[in-house]
């Protein structure tokens, strides 16, 4: 059961006051260079967490050099979901326990609210398993930017306020980044009872269209689930996978390199 005494107050004061102050919208005139704004912010940060957290950090299914990698780590972060190497080594552990008991956030074991934003709050996953991201801990300026997660979000933050005054903070800011916050979410909660299972994974990993188009890819989680190491989530042609179409774009710029296929099982191969 989960109590009070389980949720990190210094973590959930911010997070209510961001909720908070996305209602600023309809105290402020409208306009639609705000709404545009607001999709900017999230398709731009979401790219940081599908690309970012997830395909580089968690699973490396791609390469950067090291510049990118930082410049990747800081677009990640701008999103205010704590560090790159908190994030990847929970992620880690997810896939080895997924909708086990040892599972941090299987909507299956501890219900959908904890899975969905419960476990993110919590007291109990400050820390994180060190031995688990080695790879990426090497790095002293992946460290710093861990430690302190809440520098690239507080100054995008503050930098749009200060550019753009109290309207396009609370439309490019607030609501951007509360909406971010959840569509990201359901792929740990929803993405695990909603949706149709396409391989045996041993877990409830589905694949979800709705989820997929929110996620700009990461909907299809009963695929990704099935060939983790892939950097394409969407393996059919009609699988919108935008994350994995935008890497494609840094891979002919040079930026991102060898991309990881998928892998199919012994009877789909051609």
């Amino acid at each position: 059961m989960i109590k009070l005494k389980d949720y990190n107050w210094g973590a959930v004061i911010p997070f209510l006051l961001l909720h908070i102050a996305w209602l600023g919208i309809f105290f402020v005139p409208f306009h639609w260079a705000y709404v545009a704004g607001a999709l900017v912010t999230y398709v731009v940060l979401m790219f940081g967490i599908t690309a970012g957290y997830h395909r580089y950090f968690s699973h490396r299914t791609y390469k950067l050099n090291r510049a990118a990698q930082f410049a990747m780590a800081v677009l990640a972060q701008t999103s205010g979901q704590k560090g790159v190497l908190w994030w990847a080594a929970h992620h880690r552990d997810h896939h080895r326990n997924s909708d086990q008991p040892e599972d941090l956030h299987s909507p299956w074991r501890w219900g959908l609210w904890w899975s969905h934003v419960g476990w993110v709050l919590s007291n109990k996953f400050d820390s994180y398993n060190h031995d688990g991201i080695k790879d990426m801990e090497k790095y002293p300026e992946l460290r710093w930017l861990d430690k302190y997660h809440w520098v690239p979000t507080t100054v995008f933050g503050a930098s749009v306020y200060l550019i753009g005054g109290a309207s396009w903070f609370f439309w490019a800011y607030a609501l951007a980044i509360v909406i971010l916050y959840h569509a990201t979410f359901t792929i740990n909660s929803l993405a695990h009872v909603w949706g149709s299972k396409r391989f045996p994974t041993g877990d409830e990993s589905r694949n979800n269209l709705v989820l997929a188009i929110l996620t700009m890819g990461e909907g299809w989680h009963n695929n990704h689930h099935f060939c983790m190491t892939s950097c394409r989530q969407g393996i059919k042609w009609w699988e919108i996978d935008v994350t994995y179409y935008l890497l494609k774009i840094l891979s002919a710029l040079g930026i991102a390199r060898d991309l990881r296929g998928f892998r199919l099982p012994a009877n789909e191969r051609a």
